[in-house]
């Protein structure tokens, strides 16, 4: 075994992977694991009997897995969310705090975070979406009921 590559059975034991209840494959998880301990992807395939070619296109199914798998988790949270507020193109990131606490006010779900807390979480999740003090594209901002904010994209409809 490459002496700069840790063993992937005991790194995935360590961090509890349950290949009956992840959305990865066993070599996914492995690769991934192992890649984000810093190993080289040369010395993975060497530790594992491959090529650098398939554990670089194996980690790239991996991240695109972990990718989907978030954007599902964030779009059930939205769903269950009690408070949801669009927020169209072109409105002012500095209207937006307003918006989100008026419809938390309704729903009685408190948000801890100021005017400015809420317009920076809004910003820094939105992406591109908001560029400067401009919102360029619809936005979702959903209030869980113990009052994290969360933003994703919204389709403009």
């Amino acid at each position: 075994m490459d002496e700069g590559v840790p063993d992937a059975d005991e790194v995935l034991a360590s961090a509890g992977f349950d290949a009956d209840e992840s959305v990865l494959t066993r070599r996914q998880a492995e690769v991934l694991a192992l890649r984000e301990r810093g190993a080289a992807q040369a010395a993975i395939a060497d530790q594992l009997g491959t090529s650098r070619a398939n554990i670089s296109k194996v980690e790239a199914s991996a991240r695109e897995n972990v990718a989907k798998s978030r954007e599902t988790v964030a779009f059930a949270e939205a769903l269950q969310a009690p408070v949801r507020v669009e927020i169209d193109a072109g409105t002012d990131l500095y209207d937006v705090p307003d918006m989100v606490y008026a419809a938390c006010d309704e729903a009685n779900v408190k948000v801890s975070l100021s005017a400015p807390e809420v317009m920076k979480r809004v910003s820094d999740a939105a992406g591109s979406a908001v560029r400067g003090r401009g919102v360029h594209a619809p936005l979702l901002v959903s209030v869980t009921s113990d009052g994290d904010i969360q933003v994703r994209e919204g389709d403009g409809e």
